[in-house]
């Protein structure tokens, strides 16, 4: 017996996979799959977080629709994935929000966190041009927004972390990798994104062929991410070690991490957007789309309102527009954990994992032979 009707369905599709084990070659959902003979609820979900849905399978599949079999493994996994992402979060009382974390939501907390930021300042502080060390505190002082930002960002920490130690112990995750050498491979796909190629010819897209540039758009979304990270924390060291106040100079380090970064941060969201309205509907699990298009769309806003703000820095509108990026930037901290971001520290688990299933078996992964 499985708890939902999607787990109900996995099942039939990797029982019926894998019998056939046409696909083995394409990821490393199929070889994982043949370790198995039975599917428990974690093994579903484990093979769900391993699916990057870069569509292959369903293309090369003879069973696919419109045959009686109606094998379409992208979609069933991607609706096992987004109910796994429920099912592990911390606190539970929380996993609801992940079937209401649309665009809608991340944009309404943004918005009454920059109105909080407009009533803790003095009207003044928005009306005259700002410049120099410390003009961006002006409107809420360093500590303030160290407190603020740094709670926030704290909780999300928090609950990502247990949310991937529930799901490392559901899928049946040793306590440490055996040896280094798993974490090492787990880390090298993801950060190539290995398994979003199709097997090597690509991701599909609504013509069936591969020009989809998913892959391109995750890596700039991605190390824009880090990037942008990366500046926080060298300016943050700036401030305590250095006693020096942002705003910094555009040529100064954390600018231009920051600047890189917010660039990675337009490409890759808009190029990801783009990508998800031409997929093939048939591939598309629609019930995710307000989960998944309120991150990407957050991740957008974060970036175009820090450069526009880097832009306007020494105009009157500076204040205005910097109460709006920490409005956007707090939402995005606190809709991390029950939203898409956690898909890509749970396939890192689940690749992980498989790594060391692998070398517990002495199976080679599709292309390590």
């Amino acid at each position: 017996m499985h708890a939902t009707e999607a787990l109900v369905e996995a099942d039939r599709l990797m029982t019926l996979c894998n019998s056939c084990r046409y696909c083995e070659g394409l990821c490393a959902v199929f070889p994982a799959m043949e370790m198995r003979n039975s599917f428990a609820d974690s093994d579903l979900n484990y093979l769900a977080n391993l699916c990057h849905s870069c569509g292959a399978c369903y293309i090369d599949c003879q069973f696919s629709p419109p045959h009686e079999f109606n094998i379409n493994v992208p979609k069933t996994l991607a609706r096992v994935r987004g109910e796994s992402y429920a099912v592990y979060a911390w606190p539970g009382a929380l996993s609801g929000l992940f079937a209401r974390n649309g665009l809608a939501i991340s944009i309404a907390v943004a918005l009454s966190v920059t109105a909080f930021i407009y009533g803790f300042a003095s009207a003044p502080a928005f009306s005259a041009p700002q410049s120099g060390a410390g003009a961006f505190y002006q409107i809420m002082s360093h500590n303030a927004m160290a407190l603020l930002f740094g709670a926030a960002f704290l909780y999300a920490m928090l609950a990502l972390t247990l949310s991937v130690r529930n799901f490392w112990r559901g899928i049946g995750g040793k306590a440490a990798p055996s040896d280094s050498s798993s974490v090492w491979e787990a880390f090298r796909d993801a950060a190539s994104l290995r398994y979003l190629d199709g097997g090597g010819a690509g991701c599909l897209n609504a013509e069936d062929a591969p020009k989809d540039m998913r892959k391109h758009y995750h890596h700039a979304t991605f190390y824009g991410f880090v990037l942008c990270f990366a500046a926080t924390c060298v300016g943050t060291l700036y401030h305590y070690l250095l006693g020096r106040e942002a705003p910094y100079p555009w040529y100064d380090l954390p600018v231009v991490l920051g600047s890189l970064g917010g660039i990675g941060l337009i490409v890759g969201p808009i190029g990801l957007l783009i990508a998800k309205a031409r997929r093939a509907k048939i591939l598309t699990e629609e019930r995710q789309l307000g989960m998944d298009v309120g991150f990407t769309v957050m991740l957008l806003l974060t970036a175009l309102t820090g450069l526009l703000l880097l832009i306007l820095r020494q105009t009157s509108g500076m204040n205005a527009l910097l109460a709006l990026h920490l409005g956007v930037v707090f939402a995005l901290f606190v809709t991390l954990p029950y939203g898409k971001f956690v898909h890509g520290i749970y396939r890192f688990a689940a690749l992980v994992r498989y790594a060391q299933e692998r070398r517990a078996g002495g199976v080679p992964g599709p292309g390590l032979e």
